[in-house]
């Protein structure tokens, strides 16, 4: 098992990350040009979206404008992208990933990151990510990780990109076993200054649970 801390101190861009344990739930978003940097968590009736901070600064909304949070029933639905509408409006999270495939970004095909917590503590968690290249077909491997739970301290990471890189290297592997601190400012403050963007954590990982939100361009 791994210091959560110290592996988002040691990679300077992860991009957007999950994190999932028992009664807690972290997402973050970091951003390498102006536009992904551009923005901030605001809270909606049924979780958060992204919105951005100077609207006059928002060159494509396309990838960066989404719900990363949305409640569906009692299940807590946290992705990296639209796909979080997907999910909902189908009721289903496996069949709302299995609709969907990695960000249409090349070279880089930014994996979409998803899980699903229930309210007796299971989840899953998905990754789409882009195979294929040099001649043979692109195609879309979806992989599906479902855990009955997590012991108390601890919890499972997941995140678009290994670190940086040109093309950014996607994530590989299955989540990675991780302790989960209690504290969500020693997450936000482990994350890479100049490139972090905004962190949000729920404090018991349910629909109802306490929400902080930390955003950089708010002075967080």
């Amino acid at each position: 098992m791994q210091d959560l801390l110290g592996l988002l101190r040691n990679n300077s861009y992860p991009g957007r990350g999950i994190v999932v344990g028992r009664g807690r739930v972290y997402y973050f978003i970091m951003g390498r040009s102006v536009n992904s940097r551009n923005r901030v968590f605001v809270r909606t009736e049924d979780g958060i979206r992204t919105q951005a901070y100077d609207p006059k600064l928002l060159a494509d909304p396309s990838l960066i404008i989404y719900h990363p949070v949305r409640a569906m029933g009692d299940d807590l639905v946290v992705t990296n992208g639209d796909q979080t509408d997907t999910i909902v409006e189908k009721g289903d999270f496996r069949l709302g990933c299995m609709a969907r495939e990695y960000e249409p970004d090349a070279p880089n095909f930014t994996p979409r990151i998803s899980a699903i917590v229930r309210p007796d503590g299971s989840f899953e968690m998905s990754i789409l990510k882009h195979v294929g290249g040099q001649g043979a077909p692109d195609r879309c491997l979806r992989e599906f990780f479902a855990y009955e739970g997590a012991d108390e301290g601890c919890g499972y990471f997941i995140s678009t990109y290994q670190g940086d890189g040109d093309p950014l290297p996607t994530f590989a592997g299955e989540p990675v076993p991780v302790t989960l601190p209690e504290d969500p400012a020693q997450v936000w403050e482990a994350l890479d200054a100049g490139n972090k963007v905004s962190l949000y954590a729920n404090m018991d990982g349910t629909v109802a649970g306490e929400v902080r939100l930390f955003n950089k361009n708010l002075g967080d």
